[in-house]
């Protein structure tokens, strides 16, 4: 099949129910998505490497875009008919992916997308249900976390949605987590063991989020990949892919945030600091945040000298850390704010993808 004699007559003309462009290849799901969503409307076009003011920027052939597409094809169930091949236009190269209108739904993990106007709208998203007499902070932060999803690229949708479904599990198990008030520290010990691993689960998906955007700036940008880093020949075998290997890769580069050195980690990765999105005083409360999170994680809360450190003359050494829902809410909305501030500005300066 020729896409190019089909596909030249549209590009400069407006995004629509049959074409999106794209400036810069996303992750494989951001396709898979978009595939999805044309299958189940009237089939469509993907143009990589046009702008959404119509630039003609071209697509860098570092990575494979075929390998893309197929990751994001085996995502769908079922698979619909899709074309795809490199076409030369104005003087650069473009990327253009051609979906058919399917004859049955189309999903991608359960979910059903569908082209409406210029935009790819998610048709089943689950609704979550609070308690009506429940904790109604709980509520309100959901409410701005919805928002937030909005414009944001599919690393903090993701970590959006797994907040979500802690908000739901705080809701939930109430009773456990703040028998008597929010805002005084459960007496209940599977209670206070709850409130660690729930601490626990939305620090270490904060970590994951950067993993994650770091990794879409990868594959939109492959120059910002090329540093003094070395691999091994191992390294490079054991990944399936290029896609692989550059998720391995932005893997990698976690290892100062993991141990709890959030300014060695944004001085060591130019693509979050350069964003300037974080300033020295957040980062300090996010690396005091990376130790409470390692105290529980590692010693059942129990205050070592090494979290005295960071919280000079507040705790007494072998005293039992505890923090009420509350409190807990708070540190969560504060990472769910610079989560926001990062990547506000890395969808900005790298043109990433947003998500549905």
């Amino acid at each position: 099949m020729d896409i190019e004699r089909e596909i030249i007559p549209l590009i400069g003309t407006s995004e629509s129910e049959i074409l999106e462009y794209q400036a810069v290849l996303p992750p494989s799901k951001n396709i898979a998505q978009l595939i999805c969503s044309f299958a189940n409307s009237e089939g469509g076009y993907i143009v990589l490497g046009v702008s959404d003011n119509l630039e003609i920027n071209g697509l860098s052939e570092d990575f494979h875009s075929n390998a893309i597409t197929h990751k994001a094809l085996d995502l769908l169930s079922p698979q619909p008919n899709v074309y795809y091949q490199y076409i030369a236009y104005k003087g650069k190269k473009l990327y253009v992916i051609k979906i058919e209108k399917a004859s049955s739904t189309i999903l991608l993990e359960n979910k059903i997308y569908k082209r409406i106007g210029a935009a790819t709208k998610l048709l089943n998203a689950p609704e979550i249900l609070f308690k009506i007499n429940g904790y109604s902070r709980i509520k309100e932060i959901n409410l701005n976390i919805e928002a937030l999803k909005i414009n944001a690229t599919n690393s903090k949708i993701k970590l959006l949605e797994h907040y979500q479904s802690i908000l739901k599990i705080v809701d939930d198990l109430g009773i456990l987590l703040y028998p008597n008030d929010p805002t005084q520290i459960t007496i209940n010990q599977e209670g206070k063991i709850l409130s660690r691993i729930i601490f626990s689960s939305f620090v270490d998906n904060f970590e994951t989020f950067l993993s994650d955007l770091l990794y879409e700036i990868f594959l939109a940008n492959p120059s910002t990949l090329k540093s003094g880093q070395t691999v091994t020949i191992e390294e490079v075998l054991n990944c399936s892919d290029i896609q692989e290997f550059v998720r391995y890769c932005s893997k990698q580069k976690l290892s100062k945030l993991q141990k709890g050195s959030v300014k060695g980690f944004i001085k060591d990765n130019k693509q979050i600091s350069e964003l300037n999105a974080i300033d020295n005083g957040q980062q300090n409360e996010i690396e005091k945040i990376l130790q409470i999170r390692h105290l529980y994680s590692h010693r059942n809360g129990i205050v070592d000298e090494k979290f005295l450190q960071y919280f000079t003359g507040l705790f007494a050494l072998n005293s039992e850390h505890q923090m009420p829902i509350s409190e807990i809410c708070d540190k969560l909305c504060y990472l769910v704010n610079i989560t926001h501030q990062i990547d506000t500005k890395a969808i900005i300066k790298f043109n990433l993808a947003i998500g549905t």
